[in-house]
């Protein structure tokens, strides 16, 4: 089926066409569109009658790609002998698009670029602080220039040139206090072709667990904490491919416009980028002599005569170095500066968004969102909410039946930033917050198609997370044991009766992994349910293990603690196999650890369980009660 729409025109940075849909009322950027060349637009119709109001802009606006020229033919025949720009003399008014972001609650929210940065080179050459932008951007030519990122030679014939972007982006401090301007050159990679410019493009990144894992470590042993920024980071990879790029916009040089930059390095944007650093990084680090971890390769773990060691995290271009001793730690971090173009941090105080603050006397690791928290709730005008005490309440459900029954309520509700919401939360969620993990999980179930009910769940979240914008993660010196605890909610979905697994693990007094999610099948029973959680709890407890021991800690068992005894007489004893033959082969991998002995289930009460509130709303006290076993302090 198709839908009738206004071609408007093209937007700078988008691969497709921006369009007017006279229904919804809103411009769309679609790619799957069918123009229809021999139909006229009939002035009788209403939809012509609207779209008339839309004026011409002057030519300082020209590069706003939203403004529609509704009779441009006609105009252009009036002015054969005219060079002067016609104007309208109609009176003007607000487009009707701008209701899109207008909600019947009077809730707006504003889509612009955050703090002001400039989204193309013209904007930013026209701004107050163009001279900041124009350094930022001279700074990273010199940076490709040094690098021999490229060669400029003629395009070959059959080849096409792929384009490129000026990206900006203000760096701000811990205090959220502006550090400096960065103009990035990024390729726009979208253009690539599979097999003529690249073939595997994956890359690894450190898992957050193994960051809040080396936390803990560091928290309990007093270890050295310091952390590293790779500067121009893929621009260190070497390309396999032969890639054309066309000159950067601003910068081509004289006498050599018609010529095309000859990728020789790696550069922001391609498919392949991130690949080609971690390859030319871990090599490198690997002739160091590092050993790169099995259970997670973007760790790298060396042990010296002395005993001491020295650990390396990589999360693309940010590096946390942890060590006992401080002369092994700027050892690595010269040997990194004669490889890379390094920036020393000093002692670590951010990472991906996190801040670090440390108090060592104590042994005490605190991992905070504060700033990011913050940001998401003025992201969405909830800064002035009012604050709750839960994510959700108890015995609240959700279900599809909550979602849009009629075109009405579709429109209304594709005005507001459901998705956008969830993700943001989703991401505080997996970094700091395991106190918001299932009601997340609850309400990323009705991405596609939210209803009025759904919202209204996703402010209440957002209203806990006011309230609790300045709880932090905490990590302390105590005994370096792993402890899991497992529990699973039976049939909590209402759409398709599937029950939630739910399992935390603790370590120097902090949570270090968490998960919250549906089952990928229907359990049949609470036993099932609850067996089918302790497998997925396993199977995360024997990983763990193997990276607390690769990293130089070794446990001969890891308890994982489940309140129910029906799934632990299963998992110790295979007699009941008429009652669990039904059972996928894959979930009896908890009765092979268990008697191998890696894993000890053991069986704890329900009031003690610390999992119950991955899988279910608890009232208040058993929510804070849980809160504080995870390690959720306010700073």
């Amino acid at each position: 089926k198709t839908r009738r729409r206004i071609f408007l025109g093209y937007d700078d940075g988008v691969k497709g066409y921006g369009m007017w849909d006279p229904t919804a009322s809103k411009v769309i950027v679609s790619r799957d569109v069918i123009f229809a060349e021999g139909e006229l637009q009939n002035k009788d119709d209403n939809t012509s009658k609207e779209t008339t109001t839309v004026h011409i802009v002057d030519e300082s606006r020209k590069d706003d790609s939203y403004e529609a020229e509704p009779q441009q033919e006609e105009q252009d025949l009036e002015r054969v002998n005219d060079t002067q720009l016609r104007r309208s003399h109609r009176q003007t008014r607000k487009p009707s698009w701008h209701s899109d972001y207008v909600m019947a609650s009077h809730d707006a929210y504003c889509l612009l670029a955050e703090d002001g940065e400039p989204s193309t080179f013209e904007r930013a050459l026209n701004r107050p602080d163009a001279s900041l932008w124009m350094t930022a951007m001279q700074e990273e030519m010199e940076a490709l220039h040094r690098n021999k990122t490229w060669e400029l030679v003629p395009l070959p014939q059959g080849r096409k040139a792929i384009g490129n972007k000026w990206v900006y982006k203000i760096k701000r401090d811990g205090n959220d206090q502006v550090e400096r301007y960065r103009a990035r050159l990024v390729a726009k990679g979208y253009a690539q072709k599979e097999g003529i410019d690249f073939n595997e493009i994956f890359s690894p990144v450190v898992r957050l667990t193994t960051i809040r894992v080396v936390l803990a470590m560091c928290a309990t042993f007093d270890l050295h904490l310091e952390q590293l920024d790779v500067k121009t980071t893929f621009l260190h990879g070497e390309l396999e491919e032969e890639i054309y790029m066309l000159q950067p916009e601003g910068f081509k040089e004289k006498g050599k416009e018609n010529l095309v930059c000859r990728l020789t390095k790696s550069l922001y944007g391609l498919k392949q980028a991130p690949r080609c650093w971690y390859k030319r990084f871990d090599s490198f680090i690997i002739s160091l002599r590092y050993n790169r971890l099995n259970s997670d390769h973007c760790a790298y773990y060396k042990r010296f005569e002395d005993n001491d060691f020295i650990i390396l995290l990589l999360y693309v271009d940010d590096m946390l170095v942890v060590s006992p001793n401080k002369d092994r730690v700027q050892e690595l971090k010269a040997q990194l500066a004669r490889e890379f173009d390094m920036k020393d941090l000093g002692p670590a105080n951010k990472i991906l968004g996190m801040q670090i603050h440390r108090d060592r006397n104590a042994r005490k690791i605190w991992l905070s969102q504060k700033n990011y928290v913050k940001k998401i709730l003025r992201r969405f005008n909830m800064q002035d909410c009012k604050p709750i005490s839960t994510p959700l309440p108890i015995n609240y459900k959700l279900s599809s039946s909550m979602s849009p029954s009629s075109e009405a309520e579709r429109i209304e509700m594709s005005r507001v930033p459901y998705a956008s919401a969830v993700g943001s939360l989703m991401y505080a969620m997996i970094c700091t917050r395991p106190d918001i993990a299932q009601a997340v999980g609850v309400v990323s179930r009705f991405m596609a198609n939210p209803g009025r009910e759904h919202w209204n769940t996703v402010k209440r979240i957002l209203r806990y997370v006011k309230g609790t914008s300045d709880t932090a993660l905490c990590f302390e010196g105590s005994e370096f044991i792993v402890k899991g605890y497992v529990d699973s909610d039976f049939a909590g979905d209402l759409d398709k009766r599937k029950s939630t697994t739910g399992y935390v693990f603790t370590l120097a007094s902090g949570a270090v992994s968490w998960v919250s999610k549906l089952q990928t099948v229907v359990a049949l029973s609470t036993t099932e349910a609850e067996y089918m959680a302790a497998t997925e709890a396993c199977k995360e407890a024997i990983w763990i293990k193997r990276l607390v021991e690769e990293l130089g800690h070794t446990q001969q068992n890891i308890p994982v603690y489940c309140d129910s005894q029906s799934a632990l007489h299963i998992a110790r004893n295979p007699s009941s196999h008429s009652r669990t033959k039904h059972i996928d082969v894959q979930y009896h991998f908890v009765r092979e650890v268990v008697e191998e002995g890696s894993v000890d289930m053991q069986k704890i009460h329900t009031k003690d369980n610390l999992a119950d509130i991955m899988t279910k709303p608890v009232n208040s006290d058993k929510f804070i009660w849980c809160k504080s076993f995870y390690g959720l302090f306010k700073t």
